[in-house]
């Protein structure tokens, strides 16, 4: 049976721009409250978040992700979309991931990077990506992207099908620390004799 996966719902108005959150909400939806349509402005359908090189030296992949959000664009509240600048350093990475709620499209725009997914079948699919040049990663399937230059960074930019895509790496749900799985279920799970404190160790260096 193929795998079951859904998008963000249509709008039923033109636009929904988001309000300036507030601390007192009580009131929760699948998405943002409107703001007064009479008081929408063009400024509301704009940002300038992905103009700026994100910093690469915040974490041990060399790489920083800056997306678009209701907050930075709130035009964006309904639209099913969400767009995002990847920064690469020398040899950084976006480790192998998926995005439950949306298919992701990625233009290098600047250096050589190699991307991939796998599908359910266990298939690889990768691809030397140079500027100018556009990959795909359907929906829900694990996925990388990789700077193969040692010494120059690279950039990236993605579209993603949903406002709220979500995002989770493979190593830091099983590994990180702060999650609690079990370490005997992961030594069961990768075939480690943790006499030497292979666990530990790597979720040392997740940060976990």
């Amino acid at each position: 049976m193929g795998r079951r996966v859904s998008s963000d719902p249509d709008p039923l108005q033109e636009y929904c721009v988001s309000p300036p959150l507030s601390p007192h909400q009580h009131i929760f939806l699948n998405g943002n409250l409107c703001k007064d349509p009479t008081k929408v402005t063009v400024s509301d359908f704009t940002t300038s978040a992905l103009s700026k090189p994100g910093n690469t030296g915040v974490n041990q992949f060399m790489t920083n992700v800056t997306l678009t959000t209701t907050t930075n664009l709130p035009g964006l509240n309904t639209m099913g979309l969400t767009m995002g600048r990847l920064d690469f350093g020398a040899s950084g990475v976006v480790p192998p991931h998926v995005h439950p709620r949306a298919s992701e499209v990625t233009v290098c725009l600047d250096g050589v990077l190699l991307v991939g997914f796998v599908d359910t079948s266990g298939r690889v699919f990768t691809q030397e990506l140079h500027p100018g040049e556009t990959f795909v990663f359907p929906k829900g399937l694990i996925h990388f992207l990789y700077n193969i230059d040692t010494v120059s960074s690279a950039l990236a930019v993605s579209g993603l099908t949903s406002q709220n895509p979500g995002t989770q790496f493979v190593s830091m749900v099983s590994l990180d620390s702060k999650l609690q799985i079990p370490q005997d279920v992961l030594k069961r799970l990768y075939h480690i004799n943790d006499q030497e404190g292979y666990v530990a160790s790597i979720r040392k260096n997740l940060g976990g």
